[in-house]
């Protein structure tokens, strides 16, 4: 019986031995899933073409038997760069724990504590496996890894501190997602970081680059100062930092003024909280108290409590669309009311419809971080900025009360150049200046060609203006060509009489006719002004003669002959001139007394002024004749009787009568 109670003792117990491996056994197959399901990974943030990973509990000690494996890519047809921060593994032989890359061609790794790292991997290949596996070990860090695509050959990672760097400027690219990696900045954006400060994380501070997508920052080195401010910015808290020997500071757009603010009338909020002191005095927290730079309470609203119905909010009316690139926040400022807002949202519009601000990665409204204290002033940047005129802070949770003071950091809209716009009108201006140009140009040709238009022939005193277009050749004595082959009937606008076969003065006026070499009087009787060039002869019955020049040289005017009304007929042409026919006799205006009673020329006659041109503009004399009979002067030649004859010379064309007083009135 005592055998058999010792041998069912024995039974007993390695029954219960079995039953506890058991037991072992399936206890463990969690753990060995859970290893398999990455529990070993830590922080990871990717985006389009950078991000950052860490080991689990970086920069503690990573924890025993975990697996963490993560696929990390950037777009097809770039090449991957992996810079590690830091790796810290116990193993030495890269047994149980390691780090291993591995692509569809390449394999990098394993790496472990003996195994020499490099700091940077440039592989062939958009996508890798990232795997971390620990067993059992004592200590050690784990690893923290960044990477980008080739885009950006100047990765830095987030472990970066400007005091690794000699350059006093120069540029570097932070991945996403440094914001949360363990490490201080001193400093803040207005004065500057303390060079022993993390670079992609104070520039996440400054609101240089946004955590989720990182981003190219520009670093500006100079010499330290005393002490370093520290304050709350998007997320990241700066400390207060001592004396150092240099700075650095971000160089940015420079769209970071505060816009100014008139608390009455560009504020206004969605209720008003109003306390009553122990004295009975009322104080008002109104929105006109909202403005950070005001002394004094803030404002606050009506109600606070956490299940109020109505959504609190306070409203900026900028009363222009304007760029806005962050805000600033402070509670209550009053140490007897430690009231702040913790949270809020940001809604804004510029007509009509409200929009919530979004998060730049996902679509989801972004919660910005607000106050921990009332006292302390908060700032949070906008990375898109946001383009609007009206903005509303709506609280999401608070400390004991809703109490806020704002500040709105941005600048006007710099509106854009439209090239089109611009151009366009440049070159259509251009083009009108040339076409006048041109025009201007060809207008003075045309008049320095035809006598007719110049300016010294529009200065006569009797004629309107009018264009002879079959002038051959012109002279300062206007010797005109007619062709008789190409003639074109000219529509004269005369007031006395039909004239159309007379060369008429451009313009009447009181001026004088200053035309070169004019057989025609002026209308005016001032015969200095007007040259007193020519007279009228007398009328009827008496021959008209021109006045030769007072040269020692013969000289002679060429008179110019009536066409008929038919122009069926005409002088042969004599000595480069072809004249037209004769017309019927017409009585003329010439005054009487222009001839002496002997038959000879008066004084009043005039030769032209030019003995040069003139002799080339007129016909010569006969040579060898006898003067007519009865004259006095043997220096001028009667005109033939006939003038069908081929004697080159012909009667002058009758005059224009005088205007009467009431026409002239009417001309002027």
């Amino acid at each position: 019986m005592v055998i058999g109670a010792r041998g069912g003792g024995a039974l007993a117990g390695a029954a219960r031995r079995g039953l506890l491996a058991l037991l072992l056994l399936v206890s463990s197959a969690p753990r060995l899933r859970a290893e398999e399901l990455g529990d070993g990974c830590g922080q990871i943030v990717t985006y389009q073409d950078s991000g950052t990973m860490t080991s689990k509990n970086y920069p503690g000690t990573y924890p025993n038997h975990t697996v963490c494996e993560k696929t990390i890519k950037v777009p097809k047809g770039k090449r991957l760069i992996l810079r590690l921060g830091d790796l810290d593994i116990e193993s030495q032989t890269c047994a149980s724990d390691y780090l291993l890359f591995t692509s569809n061609s390449d394999q990098y790794g394993p790496y472990c504590g003996s195994i020499t790292v490099p700091k940077e991997l440039l592989l062939n290949t958009s996508e890798v496996t990232v795997r971390f596996e620990s067993g059992s070990h004592i200590s050690g860090r784990g690893f923290l890894l960044t990477y980008a695509s080739t885009d950006y050959p100047d990765l830095i990672t987030c472990l970066e501190r400007a005091n690794h760097y000699l350059k006093t400027e120069y540029s570097k690219f932070c991945p996403a997602g440094c914001r949360d990696i363990a490490g201080d900045i001193s400093g803040n954006v207005v004065d500057g970081y303390r060079d022993t400060s993390l670079l992609c994380k104070a520039a996440i501070h400054a609101g240089i680059i946004a955590d989720e997508v990182g981003g190219q920052i520009s670093v500006l080195q100079s010499k330290g100062i005393s002490r370093y401010e520290g304050i709350l910015a998007n997320g990241v808290l700066s400390r207060d930092g001592s004396l150092s020997d240099k700075r650095f500071l971000f160089t940015s757009n420079g769209c970071s003024r505060s816009l100014s603010l008139e608390p009455d009338r560009q504020i206004r909020a969605s209720s008003s909280w109003q306390w009553v002191s122990e004295i009975g005095e009322q104080i008002q927290w109104s929105p006109s108290h909202a403005r950070l730079q005001d002394q004094g309470p803030s404002w606050a609203s009506g109600d606070s409590s956490d299940n109020h119905k109505q959504q609190e909010w306070l409203e900026i009316d900028l009363r222009e669309k304007k760029k806005i690139t962050g805000i600033r926040t402070t509670g209550s400022t009053q140490p007897n009311f430690n009231f702040y807002v913790k949270s809020f949202v940001i809604n804004f519009k510029n007509n009509s419809k409200w929009r919530t601000y979004k998060g730049i990665v996902n679509n989801e409204e972004k919660v910005f971080q607000g106050n921990s204290n009332f006292r302390d002033p908060v700032r949070n940047n906008f990375i898109p900025p946001i383009v609007a005129r009206y903005v509303r802070v709506v609280p999401q949770t608070w400390h004991h009360r809703i109490a806020l003071k704002v500040e709105l950091i941005g600048c006007p809209i710099t509106r854009g150049i439209n090239v089109t716009t611009v151009v366009i009108p440049i070159v259509l201006l251009t083009l009108l200046v040339a076409g006048m140009g041109i025009f201007a140009a060809l207008r003075r040709r045309r008049k320095k060609g035809s006598p007719y238009g110049s300016a010294k022939a529009q200065k006569t005193d009797c004629w309107k203006q009018i264009k002879y277009p079959f002038a051959r050749h012109q002279s300062a004595e206007f010797t005109i060509s007619y062709d008789n082959g190409k003639e074109m009937t000219q529509n004269l606008d005369l007031i006395t009489s039909d004239m159309a076969d007379y060369q008429q003065p451009l313009m009447i006026g009181t001026g004088a006719v200053t035309r070169k070499g004019s057989t025609f009087r002026p209308m005016d009787t001032e015969a200095d002004e007007a040259g007193a060039l020519y007279h009228c002869p007398p009328g009827a019955g008496r021959h008209e003669y021109a006045q030769p020049l007072p040269h020692g040289e013969p000289e002679y005017a060429t008179p110019i002959v009536e066409r008929p009304p038919a122009r069926a007929h005409a002088f042969p042409a004599r000595s480069g001139y072809r004249v037209p026919g004769p017309r019927p006799p017409r009585e003329h205006c010439l005054p009487a007394g222009g001839l002496s009673a002997a038959g000879a020329p008066s004084a009043a006659y005039q030769m032209p002024q030019s003995p040069a041109s003139a002799a080339a503009g007129y016909d010569q004399p006969k040579v060898g004749g006898s003067s007519p009979a009865g004259r006095a002067d043997p220096d001028y030649q009667k005109p033939l009787g006939n003038p069908a004859t081929s004697d080159p010379y012909s009667p002058p064309r009758d005059c224009p009568r005088a205007l009467n007083p009431t026409a002239m009135t009417a001309l002027l």
